[in-house]
């Protein structure tokens, strides 16, 4: 009978428990401290993947929920809360701010700190932002977003954008150091900018230090998205549109053409097209809509000990140019395993790009170029003509401008590269506070250019273009870079007010390449795009380049009050010489946080802080054994009379060859008013660069037949503020903000080591740029222009020294005589122009009103100007081509112009001067987006966590007095910069686009 009783009292213990412990659907809301509803809090069942997030109106509905579990309740700069179930069947969440978790962690080399805790210069740029304007680069969209970074755009589909950090600080690259999840790599193409969390731009040496001999340019650290513990998470982000370009020069239709080159060079063409009747607008041509579109799916999710996000997307943009685009499918996968004490994970992404290129070579005419020049009167296709084109016949047409159509569409030119970057990773907690990570980082990369080109003869009476050949060139190259990393981080505080972080680093970097470039002709067939033995050549290079590094670096505050840190890297590459393998690179800087000392802690402050650093940096980046010496194997010797091929040396050695250094100066404030409603940051910079490299001239005595060696023997200086402000008003139906970013960045060349000056960007045989000490680096150099001479006693007053002269008459350009020798020579020429802005700036406008959102993004730069080539088509006239309408207002006896000269006049007329320098300034609505995002039950059920619909367009006002098609001009090559050959223009772009997440 006990027994019985006994089992009867379990029996009925167990169906209790087992009632208690039925599953339930559990709803509610999650709202701030004030009331407010949060939108996207996290609400997941206890020690389980079973989670949801709130929609617009903070509510949340959960099934199967243990009667007896809890939930756990996180939102981004709140206290993660858990609640208890106990059978309830509704639940309401009020949050409590986390001012701790407000305090922003950021990403910083090796490791990361929280805002209040940097004592360095940091620009953070959020995924919301990157993501607002849809490009194939993510350094584009870092345009405008922080103080002291320069982005220059072009519009050629899949070109790498010139970016730079606080100006320039070297005569060679000034590429900023890219580093995404840890691992080094050479730039930002092959990421899709979806799987972006965050990108910090790390600007002065108490940040950049610790990469050593590869951070006096600044460092771009991107961290991709990672997955969070809950429910696991789909999105999918899709947008399609299309771009175009309006602008076009005003150039000679066929009727007046016929009269320009009659009246103003005695040629009268006489060839059957020039009596076709036809009118070509050769721009209108080539340019053209091109359509863009993209696919973007990722899922993520996790648990307590493990995280994952897997991504894919496609990115096709086709030109405004015809027959140019871009491709990109994208992969990527990360995630992370904790086992107690170890921690393991990886990062992976693969990308695979497909470029058609506008075939145009550096130092050949532009597209552009060629769509002025061209005649109106021929017509683009002849199918009479081998190819089916027609061009120019020079004796009969008096020109010589080729078919832009014809470069365009005949033959191909493809550029595929594949990219794998991934790494790694191992982390121990040894101890308290104590962790060991080993990490294996790899940057792998393949690239193959093909281009085919059939042969063709542009016109049958006997083209000024044509080829008798295929032509066919097949280049490929291939690399990786290995980089071996392995720490150790101490986190220690005592006392709850002396906290203190320590890391020791050891760093291997290991980088290889090869490249084989081959062209060869096939005068049998058009049809066949392969290599042969007929009239080839090949050439094939590789390169080892191979780093060390160890490191060191403290940081220590007081209670958050007093900081400080410090940090020591010595580093040894291979690039430099013998005596000089080895440098030491380091940094110190120190914060005051005042708004936590007692006189401001009930005060509207919350934010003040003074900090200032000090530190070197280095830059490597140079080409591979300038330390060697070279030969030459087809030196001619003469022997018995005649020359005999021989090898002699051409580079003489340089053991010494060293680092470039970076000192580096920051002072800056950041101010926050009212919890950080208004903000602002003030930065000041000074950056002195020394032993930059420059190539020196060599006694001939030497016997060298270079000439020159490569030498650490310049020194370069530049300074700048930056401000940003800021206001955010998150409160209330209607939340907006606004945030204003200024830079400004001035420079000056103060040693060339002996060397009167560099110059480069040449044009017509003359080079437009040049640097010299004391002087502002690569500005332009040219005379300066004065009027047009109207009369022979103009002329005979200005050149005095030379008064029989002829070439220069009534109607050429008149130059000021700067030196008063009575003279026009080069000994007159002057700074023109400086392609280095003054001022940039951007201006970012973000509104939501509840269901609604709205973004308005503004860039631009003050003060920079551009040397305008186009110009030179338009107005230069020194021979027959089609020009600009303003030719038909040009001087002549009877219609005294001040403004265009006479045709073919004196040569000076197109000498380089300020005749083709404009001001490049200008503001540019870089984005304008709105949105609409529908509530969960907009189709009758809880389908989707989110689903927007959004319209936006990109460069739909630019505001400039440049009359260029795009005053966004610039090149990787410094000499070049600010020089306007008839770049690719940035094309206005217009999209609707979708965002749903499961």
């Amino acid at each position: 009978m006990t027994k019985l009783k006994i089992t009867f009292i379990a029996l009925i213990a167990m169906l209790g428990q087992f009632a208690y412990s039925q599953t339930s659907t559990v709803s509610g809301v999650v709202s701030d401290e004030t009331g407010a509803p949060l939108p996207g809090a996290s609400v997941v069942v206890s020690g389980t993947t079973n989670g949801s997030q709130t929609d617009f109106d903070g509510n949340f509905s959960l099934s199967n929920v243990p009667s007896d579990g809890s939930l756990t309740i996180s939102y981004i700069g709140y206290q993660t809360q858990k609640a208890q179930v106990n059978g309830q069947s509704s639940i309401n969440i009020s949050m409590a701010i986390d001012a701790q978790a407000l305090d922003e962690v950021v990403v910083v080399g090796y490791g990361a700190q929280s805002r209040a805790a940097v004592t360095g210069a940091i620009s953070s740029v959020k995924s919301e932002d990157l993501n607002a304007v849809p490009v194939a680069n993510a350094t584009e969209a870092l345009q405008g977003r922080a103080a002291g970074i320069s982005v220059v755009n072009t519009g050629a589909p899949g070109t790498e954008p010139s970016i730079t950090i606080r100006g320039l600080g070297t005569f060679g690259n000034n590429s900023p150091l890219f580093v995404v999840d840890g691992v080094i790599v050479g730039n930002l193409s092959g990421i899709n900018q979806n799987d972006i969390e965050t990108i910090n731009v790390l600007k002065d040496a108490s940040t950049t230090a610790v990469y050593g001999a590869q951070g006096s340019n600044g460092v771009i650290i991107v961290t991709t998205k990672k997955g969070k513990s809950g429910k696991t998470q789909l999105s999918f982000n899709a947008h399609t549109g299309f771009q175009q370009n309006t602008q076009r020069y005003d150039v000679l239709n066929t009727e007046q053409y016929l009269q320009y080159a009659n009246e103003a060079f005695g040629i009268v063409p006489n060839t059957p097209s020039s009596t076709s009747g036809v009118n070509t607008n050769w721009q209108d041509e080539i340019y053209t809509s091109g359509l863009i579109r993209s696919y973007d799916m990722a899922a993520s999710g996790g648990s307590d000990t493990s995280n994952f996000r897997i991504s894919g997307g496609y990115f096709e943009r086709e030109g405004i140019i015809i027959e140019t685009g871009f491709q990109r499918y994208s992969f990527r996968a990360n995630s992370d395993f904790t086992f107690g004490k170890l921690k393991l994970g990886q990062n992976l992404s693969v990308n695979f790009n497909k470029q058609n290129s506008d075939r145009i070579e550096f130092g050949q005419r532009s597209l552009l170029e060629h769509a002025i020049k061209a005649a109106p009167y021929l017509s683009v296709y002849n199918s009479n003509n081998l190819g089916g084109f027609q061009g120019p016949n020079s004796a009969g047409d008096g020109q010589d401008a080729e078919n832009p159509v014809r470069i365009l569409k005949h033959g191909d030119a493809v550029n595929n590269t594949f990219a794998l970057v991934g790494n790694i990773f191992a982390e121990y907690a040894i101890a308290d506070g104590l962790k060991f990570k080993s990490q294996v980082g790899l940057d792998y990369y393949k690239g193959t250019s093909n281009n085919f080109v059939p042969s063709y003869n542009d016109d049958s009476l006997g083209g000024t273009h044509q080829q008798a050949f295929a032509s066919i060139t097949k280049n490929t190259s291939a690399g990786q870079t290995i980089i071996f990393t392995n720490s150790l981080t101490y986190d220690k505080t005592i006392a709850d007010v002396h906290n203190f972080e320590a890391l020791l680093l050891a760093e291997k970097f290991e980088s290889q390449g090869t490249s084989l470039n081959a062209n060869s002709r096939n005068t049998v067939s058009d049809n066949i795009n392969e290599l042969s033995n007929e009239d080839s050549s090949l050439q094939s290079t590789s390169f080892e380049y191979n780093r060390l590094g160890f490191l060191g670096r403290l940081n220590y505050n007081y209670d958050d009050k007093y900081i400080a840190a410090v940090s020591l890297r010595r580093d040894a590459s291979s690039k430099f010489g013998a005596n000089n393998r080895w440098g030491w690179f380091s940094s110190y800087a120190l914060g005051w946080n005042i708004a936590k000392e007692n006189f401001l802690v009930d005060s509207n402050v919350s934010t003040l802080k003074l900090r200032g650093s000090l530190g070197y940096s280095g830059n490597d980046r140079i080409a591979n054994y300038l330390y060697s010496a070279t030969l030459v194997n087809d030196f001619l010797y003469p022997i018995a009379g005649s020359n005999a091929v021989g090898t002699t040396a051409f580079g003489l050695a340089n053991p010494d060859l060293k680092w470039e250094e970076t000192r580096q100066l920051n002072v800056g404030l950041d101010f926050g008013f009212a919890n950080d409603k208004f903000t602002a940051a003030l930065e000041y910079y000074e950056n002195q660069s020394d032993d930059l490299l420059i190539r020196v001239p060599t006694s001939t005595s030497l016997g060298i037949n270079e000439g020159s060696q490569v030498r650490n023997v310049g020194a370069v200086e530049t300074t700048g503020f930056e401000l940003s402000l800021g206001y955010n008003d998150f409160e209330g139906d209607f939340k907006w903000s606004a945030n204003l970013n200024l830079s400004t960045s001035s420079n000056e060349a103060i040693s060339l080591g002996g060397v009167d000056e560099l110059n480069g960007g040449n044009f017509e045989n003359q080079n437009i740029t040049r640097v010299t000490e004391g002087e502002s680096l690569f500005h332009f150099f040219g005379l300066v222009t004065d009027g047009i001479y109207q009369n022979q006693a103009e002329v005979d007053a200005v050149f005095t020294a030379n008064p029989g002269q002829t070439t220069v008459q009534p109607g050429d350009i008149r130059f000021k005589d700067l030196n008063n020798d009575g003279d026009i020579t080069s000994e007159d020429r002057d700074i023109i122009g400086n392609p280095l802005p003054d001022l940039t700036y951007g201006l970012n406008l973000s509104a939501d009103y509840k269901n609604w959102d709205f973004n308005m993004f503004w860039t631009g730069i003050y003060g920079r100007d551009l040397y305008n080539t186009n110009i030179y088509d338009l107005e230069g006239m020194p021979r027959l081509f089609n020009a600009g309408v303003a030719v038909l207002d040009r001087w002549t006896p009877t219609n005294p112009s001040t403004t265009v000269p006479r045709a073919a006049g004196a040569p000076q007329n197109i000498q380089l001067s300020d005749r083709f320098v404009e001001d490049g300034s200008f503001s540019r609505l870089k984005n304008l987006t709105i949105g609409y995002t529908l509530p969960n039950d907009a189709f009758g059920q809880e389908l989707f966590s989110k689903f927007r619909i959004y319209v936006s367009g990109q460069n739909l006002i630019t505001i400039t007095d440049y009359s260029g098609l795009d005053p966004e001009v610039g090149s990787g090559d410094l000499f070049e910069y600010g020089i306007d050959r008839g770049a690719y223009p940035q094309p206005k772009t217009y999209l609707m686009g979708l965002q749903v997440s499961f």
